[in-house]
Parts: structure tokens; sequence; C-alpha cells
């Protein structure tokens, strides 16, 4: 099925009689015949369910859509980005270990890596994504087990270099994780360029409607574990026996599926951060309109971006890598073929305080902490998300003061633009 099919039909098929549209399971709990059958499900939970902390009918539709959508093997909600994130190098690290990051991503996973991940004992290392493979070889350690980065960065729109990052990774045999978050699969996957792992914030245009947050994590079933673990001794947690199940050696029992499994059967059993099926359920709505919505926020934001780049008097730079003009436009073309996505950031002339005013003059679109909705959005990054950060940090991530994160909606694009208009005039 080409992409536009999948998002109304993979991941659900019902049989005679059955309900068309993917049921919600509302129940936390599963009835067996008897003792042996939970007992064969807890020594290997891909023979059936065992409690919704690990799995949900409804979500497991879900995740078998949004692995068809990436093309990957397998797929597992979370409760939020952020934990899929997380979930994504816990998978992989331990303390003692380290990962290598761009450091022009959002700043939440900033925060996340930098000092949450430190107080684990797992070291973030920071790399420019725009250095060369020799400068981010550089960067490796003896304990590096993975590579992190941002398809299109949150909020700076910096275009990540997939292959790029693919070889290095490949090289040092440790896998590539991709945050696809604002591309969607319906403009870039991944997986087709090299990346091992995907993960979504399910908040923003999947969903699209900012009515739930999620997450999730796909695995693209192309690492190979065991070459790995032979090359370098790293990643002894896939091919030796795991004590807390049963002695269970995941790549002998569960092949190219080892990542995903691991995952569900370690860290969702002990962290139990999984969506109720009604927030899957939500995002499968969200799921079934992505592709014609994805491409009207390819189109508006486009038209916006070039009003932007026009207003010279009032606007200082524009960030979209659609335009011909901006750095990434070459790799967009490679990466983003059809569309760079709704979001696009400017600096404003006069610095924060004219960002402030600019956004408070705005009508139409609303200041809010989100992005990637169906009504537009503004944000002010230095001041609200990413206001953790230090000024080198800031300038890593490329935000300056007078920096705005612009998410177009699906509204008339006319009238966006009045919206912008009659703002910037009272700048």
């Amino acid at each position: 099925m080409n992409i536009e099919t999948k998002c109304l039909h993979s991941g659900y098929y019902p049989e005679n009689s059955e309900p068309r549209v993917v049921p919600i399971v509302q129940s936390t709990t599963y009835r067996f015949d008897s003792t042996e059958h939970i007992a064969d499900i807890f020594d290997d939970p891909t023979k059936g369910l065992i409690y919704s902390r690990f799995a949900n009918p409804t979500c497991d539709a879900v995740e078998k859509k949004i692995a068809a959508l990436e093309g990957g093997v397998a797929a597992m909600l979370t409760s939020s980005g952020q934990a899929a994130s997380l979930c994504s190098i816990l998978n992989i690290c331990s303390a003692g270990d380290s990962f290598i990051s761009a450091s022009s991503i959002y700043g939440g996973t900033v925060n996340l890596f930098g000092v949450t991940m430190k107080k684990f004992g797992i070291e973030c290392i920071w790399v420019d994504g725009n250095a060369s493979e020799e400068e981010i070889q550089k960067a490796f350690k003896p304990n590096t087990k993975a590579v992190f980065g941002e398809t299109l960065a949150n909020p700076a729109l910096q275009v990540c270099d997939i292959e790029k990052f693919a070889r290095i990774a490949h090289k040092n045999y440790v896998p590539l994780i991709i945050d696809n978050t604002f591309p969607t699969p319906i403009l870039c996957r991944p997986i087709e360029y090299g990346a091992d792992i995907v993960i979504h914030s399910t908040s923003k245009y999947m969903d699209g409607h900012a009515i739930q947050i999620g997450g999730v994590i796909v695995d693209s079933g192309n690492f190979n574990w065991e070459k790995a673990y032979e090359k370098t001794g790293k990643f002894a947690d896939f091919v030796e026996p795991d004590e807390s199940y049963h002695g269970l050696v995941y790549t002998k029992k569960y092949g190219n599926l080892a990542y995903i499994l691991k995952a569900r059967m370690q860290l969702m059993r002990d962290f139990g951060c999984y969506p109720s099926a009604h927030s899957a359920f939500l995002l499968n709505l969200g799921l079934e309109t992505l592709a014609v919505r994805m491409k009207q926020y390819c189109e508006n934001a486009l038209t916006v971006a070039k009003y932007f780049e026009k207003r010279t008097d009032k606007i200082e730079r524009v960030n979209y890598p659609a335009l011909k003009n901006d750095k990434y436009y070459e790799l967009a073309k490679k990466y983003l073929k059809d569309g760079c996505s709704g979001v696009i950031t400017f600096s404003i002339k006069g610095g924060r305080s004219a960002a402030v005013r600019f956004m408070d003059g705005l009508k139409l679109a609303s200041n809010v902490v989100h992005v990637a909705d169906i009504r537009t959005c503004v944000l002010h990054p230095a001041a609200e998300t990413h206001r953790q950060l230090t000024d080198e940090q800031l300038t890593a991530a490329g935000i300056d003061g007078g920096m705005i994160r612009f998410s177009c909606g699906l509204e008339n694009v006319e009238d966006i633009i009045s919206d912008i208009e009659q703002a910037l005039n009272n700048v």
C-alpha cells in the first residue's frame, strides 16, 4: 500500500462482523483459562496480553500502523515523547556508558540528556550536527553506544544529514536513533537513509489536534546486535541471558525484534510509561488524516515563510529549509522532498522585547506551549521551552532572544498572513 492508504488501513484488519473502526479496549486486565497459560505468557509476552501496563489491543493496532508508516518491524507507544527519548537510550545504555547527540535538538531533550541522564551515570557527548564525519568520530569513546539526532531540529530547523550520521554510527558498530517528530513518515522515513531506531512525540503532527500526549519508538529491525557484540563487546544485554526474564536471550529468541521487545519486557515492565487505550484511539484518528494534513501544513508554511522573507523591514532572518536561500535547502531536497512541515522560525529585529510585542499582538495565532497543531500557534523558545538552557546551549541550539517559533495551522493562509501583518505593523 502507498503511505496514504497505510494511514487508513494499516495495523487493524477487522474480520467478518467485527468493528470497522479500531475499538477502544478499555480494560487493564485479561482473563486466562489456566495458571499455565499465564506462566507461558510471562515467559514470552509475544504469546498474549498480560496487563495493560505492557500492551493493549487498541495500542497494539496503532503501534502496528506507525511501524508500517515508518517502514519498521515493530513499535512501542509511550506516554510522552520524552518517555520515548528516555527509553530509546536506556534500552541501550547503562551507568558508565555514553552516547552522542547533535546539539541542536529540542530543549527538553537537551535537559533530559545533559542533566537527568547524567544522574543515571550516562554521559551525553554533544556534537555540532554540521560537523564533518572526522570531527564527529573524535567524539566517540570506548563506552559510546548510540548516536542521536532530529530530522528537523526543534526549533532551529537544522536538517540532519541522516546518511552521514548513519555512516559514522555504523562504522563504530552503534545504532542511530532519529527523532522524526516534525516531518512524520509522510515527509521523511529515516530508516530508508540508515536510521536504526525512530522516535516521535506523537503529541505533535501525528495527533494534530492537541488533545493527548504521547510518544512512540519504532525499531527498524536492521541493527545487528550480535555482530556489534562480537566486534566491540558492547550490547551484552541483547546477546547474553537476561536473568530478570528467566535467562532469555533477546537476539536468539526474537531475532530482529530484539530491540523493541527488550524495551517492552524490561523498560515498560519497570517504568509503566504506557498510554491509555483511549489516548491511542485518539492518536489513530489523527493518523488517519496525517497524509492530507501534512501536505497542507507544508503549503501554508512555505507561503508564510516567503512572506516573512520579504519583510526585511521587521524580520532579521527566516529559517525554513524549503526556502532556496536557507542553509539547509540542499539537505531538504534530499531528505524532505515533499515538504518541510508547518514549522518556521524567524528572528525579529529588536530582540526579545520586539518578539514579545509581536506575539502578544497576534489575534488568530495562539501563544501556547505546543507546536504542530491544526491551529496556528507561536512560541518564544528562549523564554519558554528552552529557558533552562545556558546562553552557550542556546547558541548551540541556534536560538537567540528574537527567535520565534511559528507553527502554521490549517486555516486559510491569507488569514494567517493578515494576522501576522497586523501584529508586525504594531511592533
